[in-house]
């Protein structure tokens, strides 16, 4: 079964009553909503940069969950639960939503090192949501929790290693949303630059069951400017994800389709 990159994919994840509630908990939270429409402010308003307000937020969050599962699915661990830090797999889940969903609100502050600004402004909103979520749970879990997920958000970092398993998919969920509508504000306005044009090249991004690894992601592009995105976005997170080897990208082009990672 394959899952289309979208805003309704995390529709896909929220079936069990924990997940739900966390989700319900960070959509209705308005310092988090504030937070996610100042970063859109900031990157598009000002700077002419693709989306990074709440459907991103949405959109990473569903594709973070569902790259979490497929990999739980073929027996990867998630790196919370090896440690100790996580409970649960559903604990586990949520450091996964909640580093998705707020891994761009440092852009509330300012582009420049977002996912650092990102990850220290995330603590005190995480207690908070926390809290409510998990208030069955100690503090000190909950204090270990936020931990990890301020981990997922800063690295989002393009150079930063990914240290556990839900951070990796955070990080490849980031990159995958590239499809054309992420970049028609910038575009409409006149931004053409390579970022610009390469984004509204690609039509659509599907998450499967790879050809000889766990998980592929394809994409099908209307030109090979689509290309662009995937080396200067995608490929460098894939390769500090930590968790590389559970994936393999595939360009849909003219007719064809080629495998872009990893390179033959």
């Amino acid at each position: 079964m394959h899952a289309r990159v979208g805003p309704d994919l995390i529709n896909r994840h929220l079936n069990t009553p924990l997940l739900r509630k966390a989700w319900d908990v960070i959509e209705e939270d308005e310092e988090v909503q504030a937070l996610v429409r100042m970063s859109n402010i900031m990157a598009v308003g000002r700077l002419m940069y693709n989306d990074h307000g709440p459907v991103h937020s949405r959109i990473v969050s569903g594709s973070a969950l569902e790259l979490f599962w497929r990999l739980v699915d073929v027996g990867v661990q998630p790196t919370t639960l090896r440690d100790g830090t996580a409970s649960s797999i559903e604990e586990a889940a949520i450091v996964v939503l909640y580093g998705a969903y707020l891994h761009d609100i440092g852009n509330a502050v300012h582009r420049v090192n977002h996912e650092l600004i990102g990850a220290i402004m995330a603590a005190p909103i995480l207690d908070r949501l926390l809290a409510e979520v998990l208030h069955d749970e100690p503090r000190l879990k909950r204090y270990m929790l936020r931990q990890e997920v301020m981990h997922a958000i800063y690295s989002t970092e393009m150079h930063t290693k990914a240290l556990t398993m839900e951070a990796g998919v955070v990080k490849i969920a980031d990159g995958t949303d590239m499809a054309e509508g992420r970049a028609r504000i910038p575009y409409s306005k006149g931004k053409a630059d390579m970022h610009a044009v390469s984004a509204m090249s690609i039509k659509e991004v599907i998450i499967k069951e790879g050809d000889g690894r766990p998980v592929s992601i394809e994409i099908s592009m209307k030109d090979r400017a689509g290309i662009f995105q995937y080396e200067a976005v995608l490929r460098p997170k894939i390769v500090t994800s930590g968790i590389s080897e559970y994936f393999e990208v595939w360009f849909h082009v003219d007719g064809e389709r080629r495998k872009a990672y990893p390179e033959e």
